[in-house]
């Protein structure tokens, strides 16, 4: 199942906040290589280039239909179609930024100090990611897949398994950092419209369970979830519906 942009930036303000939020913390005095590992359509990069309109930036992704909507927007980056988890830069970076990204990739005791040694001098390594996995937006999709009609196919499927506890990522670079900052935000998102936190989860967690599923097999598995979901997060009378969503976040600066 192909990333879709549209859907994705259904909720661009709500998916962007993080990534202002992660890059508040980043100190760096003129930075003059970026890369935004997941860059999807280019919003997180744009926020980049915004601050530091002289760095040369590039965004990294795997998606083509991704990075094509970022092409299509005003930017002074390099779009690069990569696999982030075997991705490699020409040089060192001065900030490798990865916005909502990493959760999606295994072994980060090994990821992150790999990503970790392309820095430079001074460099700084700054993520975030959800961690929202035990919500009813995440575990009604674990939930509906142990079920007899689908366990068969969704058996292991799951989209957050990768995201460690706050502590592991300190002692990762305890001894090599020279910073580390650590946080974790909650947020009570206000999102507009009827099925909100299905159309949501649409665009990111769903898509796995999605996609290991064809034809009428995955439209009743969605809409199964779909119908769960609104029972769990209902809309209020001015279609506005609340989704407290858990953010960690780390800043690493070598």
């Amino acid at each position: 199942m192909p990333w879709d942009p549209k859907t994705y930036l259904a909720f661009a303000d709500e998916r962007t906040r993080p990534a202002r939020d992660l890059l508040s913390r980043v100190e760096l005095a003129v930075p003059h290589r970026i890369a935004d590992l997941g860059c999807g359509p280019g919003n997180s990069t744009a926020l980049l280039a915004q601050k530091w309109p002289n760095a040369g930036i590039a965004g990294i992704d795997s998606s083509a239909d991704m990075l094509a909507a970022a092409r299509a927007t005003p930017s002074q980056a390099q779009w690069v179609e990569a696999d982030v988890a075997t991705w490699a830069p020409d040089g060192a970076c001065d900030l490798i930024f990865a916005n909502a990204t990493l959760q999606w990739l295994p072994d980060h005791a090994a990821l992150l100090p790999r990503l970790f040694s392309f820095l430079g001098p001074d460099g700084v390594l700054a993520f975030q990611m959800p961690r929202n996995f035990r919500e009813p937006s995440h575990a009604l999709m674990a939930e509906l897949a142990a079920e007899p009609r689908w366990h068969g196919k969704l058996d292991g499927v799951r989209d957050w398994w990768n995201v460690l506890e706050p502590d592991a990522y300190y002692d990762l670079f305890a001894a090599t950092a020279r910073r580390i900052d650590i946080w974790e935000t909650r947020y009570v998102q206000l999102l507009e419209g009827p099925d909100a936190v299905y159309r949501w989860t649409l665009g990111t967690g769903l898509r796995p369970f999605a996609a290991a599923l064809d034809g009428e097999e995955r439209e009743s598995f969605l809409a199964e979830y779909r119908a769960r979901v609104a029972r769990a997060y209902p809309m209020r009378g001015n279609n506005i519906t609340l989704f407290p969503f858990q953010r960690l976040f780390c800043v690493i600066a070598k």
